[in-house]
């Protein structure tokens, strides 16, 4: 069966609305890679926080709920991707987010994360959204935020579910 004949015979069907859809890529992810300089500081930051990694081929990759947080060399990670690496500060537009339970827990992950050497980027405060947030970055510079958002409930795993704010 081929890929357009799969998505036809899909349960919800190829027709949403009036308009004829056709899902293209699965909304998930699987992987988010960090290109890092240096491996060893890098696995050991990680580690300091109490995740568990695994190193194959000189990649670090540690099971983060439903993805893998994997640890590359920025310089492979950029080869890999055929574009030129530019920057070394880690921030490419994009922020990792780690929600919790509580405020309370914002601050000890923020301590944590100090501790094992990160910069606390922005100290933990109110959020426009009635939530608790501050930022760290990663020996490498890759910003985390954590996060606790009343909004955002976690299941038991850690799980997020987008809730339905009736917006189109």
């Amino acid at each position: 069966m081929s890929g357009a004949e799969r998505r036809a015979a899909h349960p919800a069907g190829p027709l949403c609305g009036r308009r004829r859809y056709v899902a293209g890529v699965e909304q998930r992810i699987s992987l988010v890679t960090l290109g890092v300089a240096d491996l060893a500081r890098a696995r050991t930051f990680y580690e300091r926080l109490g995740w568990q990694g695994q190193e194959v081929e000189e990649t670090v990759f540690f099971q983060a709920g439903g993805i893998a947080l994997v640890l590359w060399g920025r310089d492979k990670l950029a080869g890999d991707a055929g574009v030129e690496d530019s920057n070394t500060d880690g921030f490419g537009g994009m922020i990792l987010a780690h929600n919790v339970r509580s405020r309370a827990e914002v601050d000890e992950v923020l301590g944590e994360a100090a501790n094992a050497g990160a910069a606390i980027t922005r100290a933990a405060r109110e959020t426009f959204y009635g939530g608790y947030a501050g930022f760290f970055a990663d020996p490498d510079g890759h910003v985390w935020e954590i996060a606790y958002n009343p909004g955002f409930p976690l299941d038991r795993d850690g799980a997020i579910t987008i809730p339905d704010f009736g917006a189109s």
